[in-house]
């Protein structure tokens, strides 16, 4: 087991690493401390590495180290074929490229302990070019262990060498640290039998573990925060219905954004489109899903936490109906909306945990949920007009194709509009009773700590402190008309929507736009406490290649169980060729 809770004495972090190691030349310019090997070509006679082209790679190499952005830019090809790769996914044209670098940070210290050099022909309709084009392989050494291996195609363009294709193999990493705060294999070992035998999981770091402390995405209250006594419930069900733990995973800053940042740990990997922000504030559960590292995600969902990295990673997300799943061991965010949900890549596994974790034998707080989801919910669907006016146009007009083509299956069911009502009120009332019980929730802590917290979440708790008490009175009163209706329009069919506006936004974009309109789409089903799940059933081309969106279904308080299946049908319906593209 390996844990990382501590940031002082953790594996360094990729994103804030130092500058390589170097020595000065008489003339000031930092070249490699030790000299790497060369090797061109076997053959007797083969070229040697020439010598603009090594000092166009000593040059790259040292942007590289300094983290000069400008010079990298420069090294790269223009235009969109340009291509880097690495653990995480592909990259295509110099922008995605660009917009990539600008966000990493520098590389850890180290130098190139070799590199080999290769020819190639770079010949266009029949005319001989060699020498204008040359792969590079180089081996760098770091100086706190390990080695990598960086794969570069150069190009000679209009008289300079620029790299036009780029792989790079990191050093094997203990552990990715913003997907991670603590990892093991396991972790924490299940039960030996039942029905999650074999399956593991990511804890977000707002749930109580025996022996450990809550961090909630924050270092200075997981370096005050004390070891946990008891295990909380959630954790246990899936313990004893012999999940085991993969470890404790990353959370946006007590849980208060949906972008999947943070400003202590970095950002987590998008596991669906390389570049693009997870989606949060379950960024680190949905990350280890996503990448692999774990079979379920164990999450919380309060303005759509849940449903928001579903969607921007591809995979199913499970709302729970509002006080189903207990949350005694869980720090809270805003207990009127706050829920306990699953994050899983394919909708058995899904079904599952939730046939566990909501029935009588998998949970003592929940035994009348079984019950209420045994019969099948009506194949009956309601599209919530309001909420497609806050879905960009390619989402809606995907969505649209994908209605169309249900109508036309076997298996077709009835769509009816429906409104919902004013969602701008909506999404001013929720956020005002979100903001107040958070601040109630963490505002002694924030004033005894100034400055802990990352600039974006220190705006929205500042914003959160000035509510008054009238305020939160008012906002609640104009919720309640809301949720009746939302509860009246489930009682005998199922909402169905896209769960977000659109794809994962670039870890470059605004946001903020993006963020409001998710919201509005996202905080219905929070302010009338119904459950929502998050289908990956679109995918929409973008300039970082396909990329997945969510479709959402609501249903009645209690069926929780009976709207995974009837996500599975739809999502069967779907795949046995309804398109969606």
């Amino acid at each position: 087991m390996m844990d990382a809770s501590n940031p002082a004495t953790g594996t360094g972090d990729a994103g804030t690493a130092p500058a390589a190691r170097t020595a000065e030349t008489a003339t000031g310019a930092a070249v490699p401390a030790t000299r790497p090997t060369e090797t061109a070509p076997g053959a007797a006679g083969a070229p040697p590495l020439p010598a603009d082209l090594r000092a166009a790679f000593d040059a790259y190499e040292r942007a590289i180290v300094a983290n000069d952005l400008d010079a990298l830019d420069a090294f790269f090809a223009p235009g969109p074929d340009t291509l880097r790769g690495d653990t995480a996914g592909l990259l295509i044209g110099h922008d995605a490229i660009s917009g990539f670098r600008s966000l990493r940070g520098g590389v850890p210290p180290r130098d190139i302990a070799e590199i080999h050099y290769r020819p190639l022909s770079s010949a266009t309709e029949g005319e001989s070019t060699d020498g204008d084009a040359a792969l590079l392989m180089s081996v760098s050494r770091f100086v706190g262990g390990g080695r990598g291996l960086q794969t570069q195609v150069w190009q000679r363009i209009d008289g300079r060498w620029l790299i036009t294709a780029a792989h790079v193999t990191p050093r094997t990493p203990a552990l990715d640290r913003t997907i991670w705060r603590s990892v093991g294999d396991p972790f924490l070992q299940g039960a030996w039998e039942g029905p999650l035998a074999g399956l593991t999981v990511a804890v977000k770091d707002l749930f109580a573990i025996a022996g450990f402390r809550i961090g909630a995405g924050n270092p200075t209250f997981l370096e005050g925060a004390r070891p946990e006594k008891a295990t909380a419930p959630a954790v246990a069900d899936l313990l004893r219905g012999g999940a085991s733990l993969r470890g404790i995973a990353r959370t946006d800053e007590f849980a208060y954004s949906i972008a999947g940042d943070n400003a202590h740990y970095g950002t987590p990997p998008n596991g669906a489109v390389v570049g693009a922000l997870p989606g949060g504030s379950s960024s680190g559960p949905a990350s280890a899903v996503a990448s692999g590292h774990a079979d379920i995600g164990l999450a919380t969902d309060t303005a759509g936490s849940i449903r928001v990295p579903a969607s921007y990673q591809g995979l199913w997300g499970l709302r729970t109906t509002h006080d189903l799943v207990p949350r005694q061991g869980m720090l809270p965010l805003a207990q009127s909306f706050d829920t306990v949900g699953w994050l899983t890549r394919d909708g058995a596994t899904l079904q599952k945990v939730a046939d566990w974790c909501l029935s009588y034998d998998g949970s003592d707080s929940t035994e009348n949920v079984y019950g209420a989801s045994g019969a099948d919910l009506p194949w009956r669907f309601l599209v919530p007009e309001e909420i497609l006016d806050h879905v960009e146009p390619a989402t809606r007009a995907a969505f649209s194709r994908l209605l169309a083509a249900l109508a036309a299956s076997d298996d077709p069911p009835p769509f009816r509009a429906v409104h919902t009502g004013d969602l701008d009120a909506t999404f001013t009332a929720f956020r005002t009773v979100q903001g107040a019980e958070a601040w109630r929730n963490d505002g002694d802590w924030l004033r005894a700590h100034p400055g802990a917290v990352g600039p974006a979440v220190a705006e929205r708790f500042e914003i959160a402190s000035r509510i008054t008490p009238e305020a939160e009175a008012g906002a609640r009163a104009d919720l309640e008309p809301l949720a009746e209706h939302l509860t009246e329009l489930v009682g005998d069919a199922v909402l169905i929507f896209p769960t977000v506006p659109g794809p994962a936004p670039l870890r470059t974009a605004d946001v903020e736009a993006v963020r409001a309109a998710t919201l509005r789409m996202t905080a219905p089903a929070a302010v009338a406490g119904l459950p929502a799940v998050s289908v990956p059933l679109l995918t929409l081309p973008t300039s970082a290649g396909p990329a997945p969106v969510g479709v959402c279904l609501v249903s009645r308080a209690g069926t929780d169980i009976a709207l995974v299946r009837l996500a599975r049908r739809l999502a069967a319906l779907v795949g046995a060729g309804v398109g969606t593209s």
